[in-house]
């Protein structure tokens, strides 16, 4: 019972994680209705309302471009703009390319810091991995 529960916990945060998936069912019994193409709906309207949901879908299609860019980082950004630019600091020509050695010593610092605040938050956020050791004197009791 308690993994068919976080199968299901699974799969709803599948479905809220990837909203663009859509969902997908088998079952012959289920349907929705579809109020906007259904015979009876009224076939036009007035040019106030329809001007307003224009705009109302245009805000709904930039959020949700906006929405699905801050969900996935890793796609990049795409401009049609010739104007646009951007300069990378990181990669210029001007950028300092040698360090110190104080410099690299500290820096060596931060990345065992920071190796090691990224090993306690995976052991945070997965605590069905267990703790492992290798000193045969350390115990603990449930």
């Amino acid at each position: 019972k308690i993994l068919a529960e976080a199968a299901a916990l699974k799969k709803s945060a599948a479905a809220y994680m990837h909203p663009e998936v859509g969902v997908k069912t088998t079952d012959p019994t289920l349907f929705g209705r579809n109020y906007f193409n259904r015979y009876s709906a009224p076939e036009t309207e007035e040019d106030e309302f329809a001007d307003e949901r224009a705009e109302i879908l245009a805000e709904a299609v930039a959020l949700k471009k906006s929405s699905v860019a801050y969900m996935h980082p890793e796609v990049g950004v795409c401009s049609e703009d010739a104007t646009l630019f951007g300069r990378n600091y990181f990669e210029r020509a001007s950028a300092p390319d040698v360090e110190s050695m104080e410099e690299a010593e500290e820096k060596a610092k931060i990345l065992a810091e920071a190796a090691a605040l990224k090993k306690s938050a995976a052991a945070y956020m997965h605590p069905e991995v267990g703790v492992k050791t290798t000193d045969p004197t350390l115990f603990g009791r449930n």
